[in-house]
């Protein structure tokens, strides 16, 4: 059998531990040092990723895999790219200058401790503390310019005149304050007013400021020389620090390195009581033509502001308060800011309370005589007290509940008297008419996004900014000149041996027919009572096939779901449809045709999924339509064609086996990609899915192999798994067994990969623990000359885009636009390429990184290799943003992610110490879809 060997005992394990850093008092002319960011970085992900640090003191439970010197460091970039028709572009970077090299940022370490000795981790609660400290103690830190991240950090240009401070810091509480929170505890107003001086009390923080590191601006210089630039990652933090503090002064809500302010203009509900807010990226970048400010237009979501009522009514969908599910609103509205309409005083939501507002009674204490001590102890509801005290007669109080304010005990707040604050994010998982009103809301023309980009930078007036200015550094007003080329597009063959040449990105399938169409025999249709015409349907289906050469009969059996079955969970929904399609076919069908109820997101879809392909294997194409047309079944038939084995078109050189570097060569092209779980299933694991190429020499036809693994983690676990019989479990095997059994026994002397998901600080772990793995799984089925690698990155989540310096409105630019000089990385191999075609809103190119090229791709060559791949996705006519082997990874860990919501519940370790839980192994395929592309 091919591919036999021993097993090498290495394998990969997670290292789950919190380092601690202790920073000492820095002496008279000492200097501490600190760890590098790229260090600090992997210490915070160590708890995510599969990376581990030698000198860590773990408990003996854990198993630590050593890291010894990387073997794999990121490559240089080899040379630039002539190919394609020259064009100049703008991209939204900024030039920066800055004036001198010898620019010392200092790093001061914060800590904020409460009256009860408790650290602050609440960031906004941090920066107003910090503030009154500054307003505070100014003349003692003599006035210095400050940027502060919310957190633990303090930069200044130049030191302070201490190396340590220590600061008190008095918030006061008002009289308002006072009053709601004394009703709701049992105190008369009139009582707490009289005692003023020993009721009031301001609440006092200590500030402690502790001198860190020195943060020089040298490494910048050096990263634009091209030279090894030590810490460049610690400066650019520091930079981002100080782009975000002028925006934290004016109040703004900040998330990551961006910030969105409370303009009425940039908000746009989309429905649930959930609001787009729009804001702005900021970040600094060294580039090829220097260091340059990254501006782009971001969204967050918030809850919309206003009335607590209005919220939850929007948000659950109901007409009248009395209507609301409590229990969903206790969770949603828990650690939101309100505020009161009758004093205007802001209070922190904890809990909701049991009773409604007429029924919750407290005992008050009120004055009975002229004696100031005849106190007597009343029993009040919270309704009358408002109606006695504040003259607020409740409208809802029979079943309105009140809101919990209090930290230590109770403290209720009407619920009608109260009003969000703004700016506060929503962190729940949306809707399906949410999504879409969000892509809709968030969507910009080329030219809008340019305009408010160019605004945005004029207004923050960086010219006035204090650090920057002490700092040296100064920011152009006026986008980047970019020179491009653009890349023509690779020709395509159909059906009959007819060539296709795309045009802008896409390609018509219209009276073509496919270039190897599969053939339809025995198929049923399943509806699940979703209100269409499933006979129009297969009629349609099967007419649009005979234009495209696929033969198909007609369907054997239409199932229709019984209305009984419809109240049933979505688990027995499908247990039950396959029952009746095994009592009605003879035998296992091809492929079922499944009409769904939901356009999205529908519960039947995981568990369908799940039936199909993992118990029956067979495959099978969900369908919601809302509108029978010839294109929407021209999209179904080219799933349905490729999920079954056949082909729609090929590249030309793919079909003629002449693709550079390929043809010749036994060539494995792989994509990688892990999909996190959603917001309300934190405990889920995450998904890492693998697509590797079959069939060599073609570079379009595809096999999955899915795993689980620990939630949140990015680093792909199960690459290489060896057990105790020997054997190897991992995925990379699968791939390489089924490449070899389908390229006439052809082992791969070459393999690419194409990874996606990670940032910059995860380069090496993709080198020296992903690759890693994979070269032992290669060695352990019995090879020992190895293949040769080239590695990439691709990364869609930036904030670089590009713009037409010249024409109507600043269009898109046009598919196949290439960068690789001006806004790329000073020395390292990478370059932005925008294979798709910018129909709606602004296109984002796809910023590749060229880790390791063993291969040997000249620059034109692996830019039009990556440009050719993006015309090989087979589930539509068009060029897709990033190559098809990483659109197929992502769409098979989604599909194979759907499996979890019928899985149990994932258990969570409940300290560090313990090892982590075992996730239950995902259904594996069946053995008759396991090398189709069920993903597509």
């Amino acid at each position: 059998m091919p591919f036999q060997g021993s097993v090498l005992d290495i394998r990969p394990v997670l290292l789950l531990q919190h380092l601690m850093e202790k920073v000492s008092l820095c002496e008279a002319g000492g200097v501490p040092s600190l760890p590098s960011s790229e260090a600090k970085l992997a210490q915070k992900t160590d708890l995510k990723q599969n990376v581990t640090l030698p000198d860590a003191s773990v408990s003996p439970k854990v198993k630590i895999q050593q890291v010894e010197t990387p073997k794999y460091s990121v490559m240089k970039r080899p040379g630039f790219g002539n190919c394609g028709e020259p064009m100049t572009m703008l991209s939204n970077h900024f030039k920066a200058s800055i004036s001198s090299p010898d620019v010392v940022f200092y790093q001061y370490t914060v800590l904020i401790l409460s009256e009860d000795k408790l650290a602050i981790k609440n960031k906004e609660l941090a920066r107003r503390i910090f503030h009154e400290m500054y307003q505070t103690y100014s003349l003692e830190l003599k006035q210095k310019e400050m940027a502060y991240d919310g957190d633990t950090s303090l930069y200044t240009v130049g030191p302070l005149s201490q190396n340590s401070y220590e600061f008190v810091v008095f918030l006061e509480e008002t009289t308002a304050r006072r009053r709601v929170e004394s009703a709701v505890s049992g105190v008369s107003p009139s009582r707490t007013a009289k005692k003023s001086k020993h009721s009031f009390r301001s609440q006092t923080f200590t500030v402690q400021i502790i001198f860190a590191a020195k943060v020089p601006l040298s490494p910048v210089f050096a990263s634009l020389e091209g030279l090894e630039a030590k810490g460049i990652h610690d400066v650019l933090r520091v930079l981002d620090v100080v782009l975000r503090q002028k925006a934290s002064n004016k109040g703004a809500l900040l998330v990551r390195q961006s910030y969105f302010q409370n303009n009425v203009t940039d908000l746009a509900d989309i429905g649930g009581g959930v609001t787009a807010c729009r804001g702005f990226h900021t970040s600094f970048r060294t580039t090829m033509d220097g260091l340059s400010l990254n501006a782009d237009v971001s969204t967050t979501l918030i809850v919309t502001p206003g009335p607590v009522t209005d919220f939850l009514l929007m948000n659950q969908n109901v007409r009248e308060p009395r209507n609301i599910d409590w229990e969903r609103a206790k969770k949603i509205l828990k650690n939101l800011r309100v505020k009161t309409t009758h004093n205007n005083m802001e209070f922190k939501i904890t809990g909701i309370s049991d009773k409604p507002c007429n029924q919750l009674v407290f005992p008050l204490k009120v004055k009975t005589g002229s004696n100031a001590n005849e106190i007597e102890t009343v029993e009040t509801t919270v309704s009358d007290y408002y109606l006695k005290h504040h003259n607020i007669q409740l409208t809802y109080s029979a079943y309105l509940p009140c809101l919990n304010v209090g930290k230590k005990k109770p403290s209720y707040l009407p619920l009608e008297i109260c009003t969000i604050v703004s700016l506060q994010r929503y962190t729940k998982a949306l809707s399906i008419t949410q999504r879409a009103s969000l892509v809709e809301r968030s969507r910009l023309k080329p030219s809008d996004r340019k305009m408010l980009i160019d605004t945005a930078v004029v207004n923050n007036q960086y010219e006035d900014d204090q650090m920057l200015s002490v700092s040296g550094i100064k920011i152009q007003k006026q986008m980047n000149k970019v020179d491009g080329r653009v890349l023509g597009a690779p020709k395509l063959k159909v059906g009959n041996n007819e060539d296709c040449i795309p045009q802008n990105g896409r390609w018509s399938m219209r009276n073509k027919a496919f270039l190897s169409p599969a053939r339809i025999e025995l198929w049923a249709v399943v509806n699940f009572s979703a209100p269409c015409d499933t006979s129009h349907i297969s009629r349609e289906l099967i007419n649009c096939g005979i234009k495209k050469g696929v033969h198909i009969e007609r369907p054997h059996t239409l199932i229709e779901e019984d209305q009984l079955s419809k109240r049933c969970s979505s688990i027995v929904r499908v247990d039950r449809m396959i029952e009746k399609i095994i009592g009605k076919l003879p035998r296992a069908p091809q492929f079922l045709l499944c009409v769904l109820p939901e356009k999205k997101n529908c519960e039947l879809y995981g568990p369908w999924k799940k039936q199909c392909l993992c118990k029956l294997g067979i495959v099978t194409q969900c369908i919601s339509p809302t509108k029978i047309t010839d294109q929407y079944l021209n999209n179904v038939l080219l799933k349905i064609n490729a999920k079954l084995g056949g082909i729609s078109s090929l590249l030309a050189v793919e079909y003629s086996s002449s693709i550079p570097f390929i043809g010749g060569t036994p060539t494995m092209i792989i994509g990688m990609d892990v999909s996190h779980g959603s917001p309300r299933r934190p405990d889920a694991p995450s998904i890492a899915a693998i697509v590797g190429s079959l069939s060599w020499p073609l570079i379009s036809k595809y096999k999955a192999s899915v795993r689980a693994q620990s939630p949140k983690v990015e680093m792909i676990e199960s690459l290489y798994k060896p057990l105790e019989d020997g054997t190897d479990d991992g995925m990379i095997r699968e791939l390489l067994v089924d490449f070899y059994r389908s390229s006439n026994h052809c082992k791969p002397k070459q393999i690419i990969i194409f990874r996606d998901g990670v940032n910059e600080s995860q380069f090496n772990q993709v080198l020296n623990i992903e690759l890693d793995q994979i070269i032992k799984a290669y060695q352990h089925l019995g090879e020992v000359d190895l293949p040769r690698f080239t590695v990439l990155v691709a990364q869609k989540k930036h904030h670089t885009k590009l713009f037409q310096a010249s024409g109507s409105g600043y269009d898109n630019v046009p598919p196949g636009t290439v960068v690789d000089k001006g806004i790329v990385h000073p020395k390292n191999y990478d370059f932005y390429l925008c294979a798709q075609s910018g129909v709606i809103g602004t296109s984002r190119p796809a910023h590749y990184h060229v880790l390791m090229d063993e291969i040997g791709f000249q620059p034109d060559d692996l830019q039009n290799f990556v440009h050719s791949l993006s015309y090989v996705y087979r589930r539509s006519t068009a060029a897709c943003s990033v190559v098809a082997p990483i659109c197929y990874a992502h769409h098979a860990a989604a599909q194979v992610g759907q499996f979890i919501d019928t899985l149990d519940t994932y258990p969570q370790p409940e300290s560090a110490s313990e090892e982590p839980a075992a996730f239950p192994e995902l259904p594996r395929l069946h053995a008759k879809v396991d090398c189709s592309m069920f993903f597509c």
